[in-house]
């Protein structure tokens, strides 16, 4: 009976937390494909490491997410250091669309020159954490994420103009 509570314990987590936790994972361009096993190889860890109630198992969740987001994003970006390409379909302006995809590359090039603590603490506040949920993800005091975040913003931002063409 122990393991049918653990069970429901553990997939009442996923059901609370799977949604913010994919939403990490997403934040810095990966494909709804890619962001899905960052999400779920973060809920397996948990899994295996630690019971389904543990208080810190959001801000864990979210924190593995970010990292695993990272790492699968530099993976990617190492594989596929590939010209650009044109979506195809419906849509109808190619100017935007290059636009758009320059634009998501530089996002991508920038987070990747960021140390690891201001890229974690971007997406964590950015995908719509509060400053205690950020705080308790990073180990810090949530008084100080504000002033790490605004670091983070202003290191992001000056990588960000560097990566941009023109």
């Amino acid at each position: 009976m122990r393991a049918r509570d653990d069970a429901d314990v553990f997939e009442s987590l996923y059901l609370a937390e799977y949604p913010r936790v994919h939403a990490v994972a997403m934040r810095t361009g990966l494909d709804p494909n890619a962001a899905e096993d960052v999400a779920q190889e973060a809920f397996a860890q948990f899994h295996r490491r630690y019971p389904a109630d543990a208080e810190f198992a959001s801000a864990w969740l979210r924190r593995a997410a970010a990292r695993r987001r990272r790492e699968a994003r530099e993976d990617r970006d190492a594989k596929a250091a590939a010209p650009l390409t044109l979506a195809t379909g419906s849509e109808t302006d190619p100017p935007a669309l290059l636009a758009g995809e320059e634009r998501r590359r530089g996002v991508r090039l920038a987070m990747a020159k960021l140390s690891e603590r201001n890229a974690s603490v971007l997406a964590l506040r950015y995908s719509g954490m509060s400053y205690v949920e950020v705080g308790a993800a990073l180990g810090i005091p949530a008084s100080h994420v504000g002033s790490v975040l605004r670091r983070a913003e202003a290191a992001f931002k000056k990588e960000f103009e560097d990566a941009s063409p023109g």
